[in-house]
């Protein structure tokens, strides 16, 4: 890939890292965009499967940029897209943080927190969505998906237990 993919990576990235409220997986909708529609590094199932490779590994959620960036660039964009995410949002946390510690008390404060908990809620909702769009092409497909949710959200049932069903489900082809 060449080095005009990577500086394109770097700066898509690099944005993307200060408005990641909550974490990169807030993100993914516009990460999508940009490596999909925009730049048309890679299809829709590709991006969902390196998606579901990112979370099946243990680590942070955020090795889904690093994946990205490997089927962009190779190693070199695997690097390039991780220090793009991490570093922008390191500096301004760090310099945020020090501001943030001298009006722990404030009102203003808290209200700035509490409002930040629905974005962050709704913006892990749409990386949701869009995963499942990518990922699922059939009715059978959106019913496993949505029983799961469903399942995940009102029971206490581990989602590795459905993860399992699922993939038996696929294995014995009804889906």
């Amino acid at each position: 890939m060449s080095e005009e993919a990577l500086a394109q990576l770097a700066m898509d990235f690099s944005v993307l890292s200060l408005i990641a409220v909550g974490g990169a997986i807030t993100v993914l909708p516009e990460m999508h965009r940009s490596v999909v529609e925009v730049h048309g590094w890679m299809s829709g199932a590709q991006f969902a499967e390196l998606f579901a490779l990112a979370q099946a590994a243990p680590g942070p959620n955020i090795l889904v940029v690093s994946l990205i960036g490997w089927k962009v660039a190779g190693s070199a964009g695997a690097v390039v897209a991780t220090a793009a995410v991490c570093g922008p949002s390191c500096v301004l946390t760090f310099a945020v943080s020090r501001i943030w510690q001298r009006f722990r008390g404030a009102r203003w404060r808290a209200s700035v927190e509490d409002g930040l908990v629905p974005v962050t809620v709704g913006l892990m909702l749409a990386g949701g969505y869009l995963i499942t769009l990518s990922a699922d092409h059939s009715w059978p497909a959106f019913a496993i998906t949505g029983v799961t949710a469903a399942v995940v959200l009102t029971t206490r049932i581990h989602p590795l237990w459905l993860f399992g069903a699922a993939g038996l489900i696929g294995l014995a082809g009804w889906v």
